[in-house]
């Protein structure tokens, strides 16, 4: 007799735990079923050189290709850019007159890899997709970074072009940094694709803040802060100050909103508010401070949001390729 009814207590408990499950389960799930025609494939790339970057990333996902190469390809067009002055090759140099990039790549499976402060290479995206699949880590920095990227074949070379380096000693004259949104800011590009197949991958690469302190990184290779994905929900990437979006650990946060029934856009939206009320909170100056964000969801559906006005992002998918002005918070 006691033996049935603890049979009982026991089947009953199961049972209601495998309801409460459910009823949080269908919540989460409701973001993610595709009742509608999806999306796909598409691209979405931050900054007006994302225009360019999308066109190589396409030619991968027109073709069947993987999110995660497409990813890879593209972003390398502004990263080869000697004439891009805040990715790779190019990019403006610290206050030391060096060019230290830093770069992350994820894929639909959550594997990641990224590199910071790395030195003379000029595809940081590679060499962060060689710490994700040739390495136990998922981050290598500095001299560590330029061991291993030589080790792999990557050649050395100096990145500090002569605009840059002109640039450089007229600061130095009075060595200010007074970063301003939407010119040193332009420093980085984040891309997120959706393949043919369903799956999300993404790519965060830059240079940095022009005339930062040696050893300075910011959010662009650090998974969680410059970049997400999580292929049940969807991808998020991040421009602007890198130190903002740290604060709020923001295509995180960004995902996290999406998985609970957020579009992107409105995703975006709450974690630009996020920044402004900490910046208010912090009495900083919200008119020195720029962030953007962009997000894909699994539908293919899209949204973009910055504190300030002057970001913009491209969009290709099957209806073509196409730069867009970001909405924004300071009207």
């Amino acid at each position: 007799m006691m033996s049935n009814r603890r049979n009982f207590i026991k089947t009953a408990a199961v049972g209601s735990i495998a309801i409460a499950l459910n009823s949080f389960k269908s919540k989460d799930e409701e973001q993610v079923s595709t009742t509608g025609k999806v999306n796909k494939p598409i691209v979405l790339s931050t900054w007006n050189f994302g225009v360019q970057a999308n066109g190589a990333a396409w030619e991968i996902l027109k073709n069947n290709g993987r999110a995660l190469d497409a990813v890879e390809a593209g972003v390398k067009i502004p990263e080869g850019d000697p004439n891009e002055r805040s990715v790779g090759y190019g990019g403006r140099p610290d206050r030391d007159g060096k060019v230290t990039l830093d770069a992350c790549i994820m894929d639909e499976f959550s594997n990641i890899g990224s590199v910071a402060c790395l030195e003379h290479i000029k595809h940081p995206i590679s060499v962060a997709r060689a710490v994700m699949e040739k390495t136990p880590h998922v981050m290598l920095v500095g001299d560590g970074a330029l061991q291993f990227a030589l080790s792999q074949g990557f050649k050395k070379e100096n990145l500090l072009v002569e605009a840059s380096e002109k640039e450089w000693k007229e600061w130095l004259k009075k060595s200010e940094y007074s970063p301003k949104a939407n010119i040193e800011n332009h420093d980085t590009i984040g891309m997120i694709a959706l393949d043919s197949f369903g799956n999300l991958s993404g790519a965060c690469t830059t240079s940095g803040m022009a005339f930062k302190m040696h050893g300075r990184v910011g959010d662009s290779p650090i998974i969680g802060a410059g970049l997400y994905v999580d292929n049940e929900i969807g991808a998020a990437t991040a421009t602007g100050h890198g130190e903002e979006v740290i604060r709020i650990a923001g295509c995180h946060l960004v995902v996290e909103l999406m998985r609970h029934g957020r579009s992107p856009q409105k995703a975006c939206e709450e974690a630009v508010a996020r920044i402004v009320k900490l910046t208010n909170n912090r009495n900083k100056n919200l008119k020195d401070t720029q962030v953007g964000f962009i997000a894909l969801n699994k539908k293919g559906e899209y949204g973009a949001y910055c504190v300030q006005g002057g970001f913009n992002y491209a969009v290709n998918d099957a209806s073509g390729n196409k730069l867009i002005d970001s909405d924004f918070f300071m009207k």
